[in-house]
């Protein structure tokens, strides 16, 4: 029995091409770019890639493995949302990430974010926010504008799906 070996990357690439998708993906990128870029670059406040290893090692007590891949899963997720570039892939990365923060982080201070200063840090209602962004993501693809799609059409032959309405 011979497998069709373009499946896998069919479906990976696959997207309804609706306005939707894309809207949603560079929104989540726009919102996940910050937090990126603080972990990587030490941009807006963050400690940089060599700080947050240090953290997530040291006062997490996250093996450096992980701390590693939950950093480049972010950062790289944030370009592949960004360009439309294994969308599928991207979302489940940042949202497996945003839902390892909530549970070990932000779920014992309750769903509400921290907007008055009154708790001892943030809760995980961001976090659902962005889980289910990623979610939406992952079932539709990246949407119209999405690299995906033209290395879909490009890829042995296989046509992209039909357009959507929105």
């Amino acid at each position: 029995m011979e497998g069709n070996p373009m499946r896998p990357l069919e479906f990976l690439l696959r997207t309804n091409r609706s306005i939707g998708p894309t809207l949603l993906r560079w929104g989540l990128a726009l919102v996940i770019f910050p937090h990126a870029a603080q972990k990587m670059f030490g941009w807006f406040g963050g400690g940089g890639f060599s700080g947050t290893m240090h953290f997530f090692t040291s006062n997490m007590h996250i093996p450096a493995p992980l701390a590693f891949l939950a950093i480049m899963t972010e950062f790289l997720g944030v370009i592949g949302l960004a360009l439309g570039l294994f969308t599928r892939v991207a979302a489940l990365g940042i949202g497996f990430v945003l839902l390892v923060a909530a549970v070990l982080v932000h779920l014992q201070h309750g769903f509400f974010m921290n907007w008055a200063g009154k708790q001892a840090g943030e809760g995980f209602e961001y976090h659902l926010l962005v889980m289910a962004m990623a979610i939406v993501l992952v079932i539709h693809g990246g949407g119209s504008a999405a690299l995906d799609s033209i290395l879909l059409r490009r890829a042995a032959g296989v046509p992209p799906a039909p357009k959507d309405e929105f």
